[in-house]
């Protein structure tokens, strides 16, 4: 069912975000507590989100939302930037990332360990490579956990 919910959002959420100059990041409808929340993470090609896009995007997503009607129950909605350490989990988001520092954790160990962060020098939707201080790491991307980009300052 969440995986339904997600595309009739996308589906509703696209055209607004292309009037409004912004794309889709991310999606996720999940269950916290008794709550559900579903949350739009919305990016700006150029530039950065800020307050005054998400509340557009809200107001009017929660319009289409109500219209539409595709998630049975409650729910809260929230629409926001996905965020300096913005997690990466598509591939477009992989894509965007190289050349970039990433934090990542693997299902399972890759040369003895589960934790790795470095600069993201190549992906492809087989595997990326991490440059580890100049030891290249390649990490098929079946065994990602979970992966982020992180803020250097």
């Amino acid at each position: 069912m969440s995986r339904k919910v997600i595309e009739a959002v996308e589906q509703l959420a696209e055209p607004i975000l292309d009037e409004e100059g912004l794309e889709l990041y991310d999606t996720e409808y999940t269950r916290e507590g008794n709550n559900w929340y579903l949350r739009v993470y919305i990016d700006r090609p150029e530039g950065k989100v800020d307050l005054d896009d998400c509340s557009r995007v809200s107001e009017r997503l929660g319009a289409e939302l109500d219209r539409v009607d595709p998630v049975s129950g409650q729910y809260f909605l929230e629409v926001s930037s996905p965020g300096a350490e913005r997690p990466l989990k598509k591939p477009g988001h992989f894509k965007q990332a190289l050349g970039k520092r990433i934090f990542l954790t693997t299902y399972e160990p890759i040369d003895g360990r589960k934790k790795f962060e470095g600069t993201l020098t190549r992906y492809t939707p087989e595997s990326l490579t991490i440059d580890l201080e100049g030891d290249p790491v390649e990490i098929p991307v079946d065994k990602v956990a979970k992966a982020r980009l992180v803020l250097v300052f």
